[in-house]
């Protein structure tokens, strides 16, 4: 089964090997928004964590369950909006982790808002998306979108939202939650930074 060595923030690395992010997890209660096919949660539960995974995708989240079950990992699988929570109890979770997801979701705030509620204090939430710089200039160095334009415009078929690192501090601190950690990650061969990650906790923790 995968460690969490292998889990990567983004297409271009690096990994949690690297960043060291998420701390211990064994016996934590971890909650991923944006599963995708299960890689990070089903490494996640192989470290011996209690896993809900949510995803927008049915098809996605079959694929997930379907992994899980080759590795013989434990996992709450969810099919259902990223920002719709409200089947978790406030302060019931020791970690949210979300890997390249939140450009898909339209109202960033409601997510963070939803994601304090359900945070214990002093827990992280770890999320990495799409630098807006990526997705705003193409791999030849021209302006594809405008960065006024915050969407969604169409990256390889996935309809993405920009966001300023403003517009995120902003709804993260409205939120309640405070950043203790940013990182803007460039591939080898990129003109511009590819992905951002974030850690932030809840206010007063």
């Amino acid at each position: 089964m995968d460690s969490l060595d292998t889990v990567a923030y983004g297409p271009d690395g690096p990994t949690e090997r690297e960043l060291r992010l998420l701390g211990e997890v064994k016996g934590k209660r971890v909650l991923e928004l944006g599963c995708g096919t299960g890689a990070a949660a089903i490494a996640l539960a192989g470290q011996g964590a209690v896993v809900i995974g949510v995803d927008g995708s049915d098809e996605r989240v079959a694929q997930a369950r379907g992994r899980a079950d080759a590795a013989e990992a434990r996992v709450d699988w969810r099919v259902g909006d990223l920002a719709d929570l409200a089947f978790l109890r406030a302060d019931s979770v020791d970690l949210v982790l979300s890997i390249h997801a939140l450009s898909e979701v339209d109202d960033s705030a409601r997510l963070f808002r939803q994601v304090e509620r359900v945070l214990r204090p002093n827990a992280p939430f770890v999320f990495s998306f799409e630098h807006p710089f990526a997705l705003c200039i193409g791999v030849d160095g021209t302006l594809r979108h405008s960065p006024s334009d915050r969407g969604p415009i169409d990256v390889d078929g996935r309809l993405l939202y920009v966001r300023s690192f403003s517009e995120v501090f902003t709804d993260l601190h409205r939120a309640g939650l405070r950043t203790d950690h940013l990182l803007e990650l460039r591939g080898a061969h990129a003109k511009v930074p590819s992905t951002v990650v974030w850690r932030a906790r809840p206010e007063g923790a």
